[in-house]
């Protein structure tokens, strides 16, 4: 036998040492890296070959383009993948930064040639400010293409922060701000204008032109011609603030509602309410951030000494000893939940302000449990002097294959089930999970598995089909494997079930894989030769046979089928024999049958006798008597043959008297009446073993040991009424004295024998020979009833006698008067006088009548001779009358015998008289026998038995 297939296999995995595995999982756990939440391309395209003459200064992001400033001046609008779109020459030194308005229509640049340049991006507009000094920051209104002020605000060097507007006599500048230093950036949302200068960081309302608050510069930040402040609105309310290593988070909100556009609704006065909600500091330099739904994307910048404090000192420079910058990901408690070196070409020589951040505009609102929303996903870019670097958060399949990267198999696996992954993704998922489970020797576990991974793939489920069957695991995936969407080839599945029928731990299997598979897809003669050279080993189950048989019904060899469902003890195998009509094959397995259904069995071999005789039945039942009861089986078909076909099983009856004493005594007396072909001898001695006494009464009966018989009756089972019966059948006189004999010494039998003797025995007869003074019970009342008895006797006869008399009086002179009835016959000339007689019969009876005469007619023409004149009736062609005393007459001999008779006795007759003593009568109304004699004259009579009753 195989070995019992494991959870895992049919051979099991390999032991592996627990305690190692347990360290090593608990090693990786702790190394366990973390997943990144962005993932990262460099910006291709034009960018290389831009950058490769020239060097970045910054960028800024709309909906639809990508704005890149150059040291060189230029200003080149970009789609997402870094092409090309539109090239601005707009300036003579260094853009220091750039703005699009809110519809990304306009674009604004500032430069260190002191000029700010606003351009349309679909027309040829375009408009140039000059401030003559150094320009550092820009921000456009975000309604700048919908309103005809054309606002935006600009700061650099001067100190001076430009509110500019259009006006009736064209742009007119108005200074926000001054004396507190340079002006490093500002950003515009919504109605709120923020910037920072070397004191800090201020908001202005532009809708009700009042100042909102004043964040201070953190403390011990670097200078920021060294290190920029960087200001970002995350929505209309939050403003993040990344100062050196501070990074604040603060809320203005206004008392007033907010309309639709982010605008207030009244012009009024209103008072807004600012809260610094997060404020943290961090161990490296911000050259960068940006909101990340509800965390931070920080741009770091990390000092050469990762233990230095004082960020006052000296800022690294150019030596090449920087390291790479590093994305982060942070709550607004500091709390990091990814980090990300990034391969910043020429990193080792950049600083700090060398690097700059943006990103798309985007709605916080679409980031919901760590995923973005499809098409939400917000786009970072990276830039330093020679590269632009992408990053964006990372989708569900960026997720499945980092999974699969780091081995984590069914992690990706339930990533992939929630739906949000492409199709083919699920493909490489299920195949690198599979091979996975297979190095791993988890058989079983990928067998489970291939449904959700293989799914409709008729060529990857045929694959592995195969590949189980190579590593001899086959199996473990049969039960999985489909049968319909997808179908696979017809050798996938034979291969599968040779698999199973040559393990026997599967053989089970094997047989519920038979009855539900369709027979359809696979054919079964490559299973069948491989199961049947293993029937006769050890290795045969009966699970194996049952399916071997399963089989041959799908290929048609019934005849086998049958044979072994006989062996398998099937009880639905007598609706497959009809069904096949396979009664021939019943002669090899008549023990196998009685023993699955005896009581269909038995009218099967019944039915088909000709096939299978009862000696045939006889001998197989006897030949099982070490599997089963035989004798009772013998005893069913016995007694059902012997019921239908008394005689067929005569061979058996002294058999069959042994079954019926042992299994169903009650049916031995009737069958010992009915047969005539057992041996008296043998039957008497079978039943004097199991003490049947009616059985040995009838018996010794059948022999003419009537004596014998009685004393049983009398002394064994002391029923003198049964004894009075057998006697009465004996009709002995000797036994009737024997029977007195016996029980005259017994006063209750005494008494029995006088009540039932009435009609058998003169009960004189046995009160004479009863001894003087023996007392019998209820003596009195017992010979009033046998004289009652005797009287009602007496009475029943002579009254029978009575009846008897007068039935045959009246049944003799009834047939006396039928047997004086004439009937007529006449020749085709007589038709006038028989339509004379027939006006006085009806037309039944005359059809009657007349059916009754030619029968007649046709009998006397035979050769019947006249009883007056013996002439042959065939010599003279005249009418015939005929009685029922079988006497004919030519009428016209009739008739002249009864005028020569009537004249003698009725010389003195009327002449109508005779005349009417001639009709004749046909015999139609039976009532008229009962007439009185004087009718009967009337009528015409034999002469013969006329005269002899005279």
């Amino acid at each position: 036998m195989s070995p019992k297939p494991s959870e895992n296999g049919i051979e099991g995995d390999d032991e592996r040492e627990e305690d190692s595995e347990e360290d090593n999982s608990e090693g990786e756990q702790e190394e366990e890296e973390d997943e990144p939440r962005l993932k990262y391309q460099r910006m291709g395209g034009s960018v290389p070959s831009l950058l490769q003459s020239d060097a970045a200064s910054c960028i800024a992001v709309a909906e639809r383009m990508v704005a890149l400033g150059t040291h060189g001046g230029s200003v080149h609008i970009l789609d997402f993948l870094g092409n090309q779109v539109k090239e601005f020459i707009a300036h003579t030194a260094a853009v220091n930064d750039l703005c699009f308005d809110i519809e990304g229509e306009y674009i604004g640049s500032c430069s260190d040639d002191g000029s700010v340049v606003i351009s349309s991006l679909f027309t040829e507009e375009r408009m140039k400010f000059e401030y003559h000094r150094p320009m550092k920051a820009i921000a456009l209104d975000p309604d700048y293409v919908r309103k005809s002020s054309r606002r935006f605000v600009t700061g650099g060097l001067a100190g001076l922060l430009y509110y500019n507007m259009k006006k009736w006599i064209g742009y007119r500048d108005q200074v926000l701000h001054s004396g507190e230093g340079p002006i490093h950036t500002v950003k515009w949302r919504s109605n709120l204008i923020a910037w920072a200068n070397d004191a800090g960081v201020k908001v202005y309302d532009a809708a009700n032109d009042h100042r909102v608050t004043y964040i201070e510069r953190p403390r011990g930040s670097p200078r920021p011609e060294l290190l920029v402040p960087h200001l970002v609105w995350q929505d209309d309310t939050l403003l993040v603030i990344g100062w050196g290593t501070s990074v604040k988070v603060v809320s203005i909100r206004n008392y007033q509602n907010n309309g639709a556009n982010g605008s207030y609704t009244t012009q009024t006065s209103s008072m807004n309410k600012v809260d610094i909600v997060a404020s943290f500091q961090t161990s490296y330099f911000i050259s960068g951030i940006a909101p990340f739904g509800d965390s931070l994307v920080v741009l770091a910048y990390i000092p050469v000494e990762e233990g230095e404090k004082d960020f006052t000192s000296t800022i690294p420079s150019r030596q090449g000893n920087a390291q790479r910058p590093e994305v982060r990901v942070v709550t607004w408690n500091n709390d990091e939940l990814a980090t990300d070196a990034l391969p910043i070409n020429g990193f080792e020589h950049y600083k700090a302000k060398d690097y700059s951040l943006a990103h798309a505009p985007f709605s916080g609102s679409s980031y919901a449990g760590g995923q973005w929303a499809a098409g939400d996903e917000p786009l970072y870019y990276i830039v330093s002097l020679k590269d632009v670097v992408i990053a964006k958060p990372r989708d569900t399949e960026d997720h499945i294959t980092w999974l699969l990267q780091h081995g984590w198999h069914e992690k990706a696996l339930a990533a992939v089930e929630a739906g949000q992954g492409r199709s083919e993704l699920l493909d490489e998922v299920g195949s690198r999970y599979l091979d996975h489970l297979i190095v791993e020797r988890k058989y079983a576990e990928a067998a489970s598995l291939c449904p959700k991974l293989l799914q409709g793939s008729a060529s990857a489920w045929e694959r592995w089909v195969f590949h189980f069957a190579h590593l001899r695991q086959l199996p473990v995936l049969v039960s999985y494997i489909p049968t319909e969407n997808p179908r696979l080839r017809d050798t996938a599945y034979e291969v599968a079930l040779v698999a199973l029928a040559t393990n026997a731990s599967f053989h089970k299997d094997l047989l519920s894989i038979v009855k539900t598979w369709p027979p359809s897809i696979y054919s079964a003669l490559p299973i069948i030769s491989a199961i049947e050279p293993q029937l006769n080993t050890s290795s045969s189950t009966d699970s194996l046979k049952e399916a071997l048989a399963e089989l041959y019904v799908i290929d048609g060899q019934y005849e086998k089928a049958f044979s072994l469902y006989a062996d398998l003890m099937k009880p639905g195998i007598f609706d497959f024999i009809d069904k096949h009509n396979l009664h021939d094959g019943v002669k090899e397995k008549v023990a196998q049958l009685m023993m699955i259904d005896c009581k269909r069995a038995v009218p099967l071999f019944i039915q088909h006798m000709n096939i299978i005789s009862p000696s045939d039945v006889v001998s197989q039942l006897k030949a099982a008597k070490n599997k089963c009861d035989y004798r009772y089986y013998l005893h069913l078909y016995l007694h059902s043959l012997f019921e239908s076909h008394p005689n067929d099983g005569k061979a058996f009856h002294d058999m069959q008297v042994e079954l019926y004493a042992d299994y169903d005594p009650k049916m031995l007396l009737p069958f010992l009446r009915s047969s005539q072909h057992y041996t008296l001898e043998k039957a008497h001695e079978i039943c004097v073993k199991r003490d049947l006494l009616r059985e040995q009464v009838f018996i010794l009966g059948r022999m003419g040991n009537a004596k014998q018989a009685l004393a049983v009756i009398i002394n064994k089972m002391g029923d003198i009424e049964e004894a009075i019966e057998f006697v009465s059948m004996q009709h002995d006189d000797e036994l009737w004295e024997e029977l007195i004999k016996q029980c005259l010494n017994k006063p209750e039998m005494v008494g029995v024998l006088l009540e039932h003797t009435v009609g058998n025995l003169d009960p004189l007869y046995i009160v004479n020979m009863v001894p003087h003074g023996l007392e019998i019970p209820r003596l009195r009342d017992r010979l009033v009833k046998i004289i009652t008895d005797y009287r009602t006797e007496t009475s029943l006869r002579h009254g029978c006698n009575d009846i008897l008399k007068a039935d045959c009086v009246n049944l003799l002179i009834k047939y006396y008067k039928e047997a004086r009835r004439a009937i007529y016959l006449s020749n085709e000339e007589d038709e006038p006088h028989n339509k004379r007689d027939e006006n006085r019969i009806s037309q039944s009876a005359e059809r009657s009548l007349s059916m009754k005469a030619t029968e007649v007619k046709s009998k006397s023409r035979a050769g019947t001779r006249c009883c007056m004149c013996f002439d042959p009736f065939s010599i003279q062609d005249v009418s015939i009358c005929v009685f029922f005393c079988c006497h004919a007459y030519h009428e016209t001999c009739l008739m002249d015998s009864i005028v020569s008779i009537s004249s003698k006795k009725k010389r003195a007759a009327p002449k109508q008289e005779l005349s009417y003593y001639y009709q004749y009568d046909n015999g139609d109304d039976d009532d008229e026998d009962d007439d009185e004699d004087g009718d009967e004259d009337a009528r015409i009579r034999c002469i013969l038995c006329t005269t002899a009753a005279g």
